[in-house]
């Protein structure tokens, strides 16, 4: 599957300069949206994996297509003051401040094996943050699966020097 072919590119947004990448076009494309779930399931098939963590909002999308598919439970790794229970989070920098994200305090039980799902990965920031949240939960994260990579912003690379795999289905230059 050509999954570049089917994520959408709006040039200047948010703001000038940025291209966006759309993957509603995918998810709207029924072979490509199930493509891309298998695809993220295939490297987890047959592993020791108990939940499917999800970043809000489009990893809410996929992580539950993935966690559906390998029959696991799955996390919403949310914005700050989404969750209705009690909540642990983890701060982290963004290019203008700070923001936070949070798993209800009972999410994961210590030595559970997490996969991170998110639709991209940029600079890394939020799947960082949710790293350390999941681990500090008692969580063992084994590995992040992305549908796109933008490498420029070196994401990828701040998570596999973390020790972590990092799966992504098609990645696109510039940012």
């Amino acid at each position: 599957m050509d999954f570049a072919a089917v994520i959408r590119s709006i040039p200047d947004y948010p703001k000038p300069g940025i291209v966006f990448r759309d993957i509603t076009t995918l998810l709207g494309n029924a072979r490509a949206f199930r493509s891309a779930v298998d695809e993220l399931v295939q490297p987890y098939a047959g592993a020791k994996v108990d939940k499917i963590a999800g970043i809000e909002a489009r990893g809410f999308i996929l992580g539950g297509a993935v966690a559906h598919q390998l029959s696991r439970g799955f996390i919403p790794v949310r914005k700050k003051g989404k969750l209705p229970h009690k909540v642990i989070g983890e701060e982290y920098e963004l290019e203008y401040g700070r923001d936070r994200v949070e798993i209800h305090s009972d999410a994961v039980s210590a030595g559970d094996r997490v996969i991170v799902v998110d639709d991209l990965i940029a600079t890394g920031g939020t799947a960082f943050a949710a790293i350390k949240l999941l681990e500090r939960a008692g969580a063992v994260v084994t590995g992040c699966a992305f549908v796109i990579d933008l490498p420029e912003l070196g994401g990828a690379d701040k998570i596999r020097a973390l020790g972590k795999e990092v799966i992504t289905l098609v990645s696109f230059e510039g940012h």
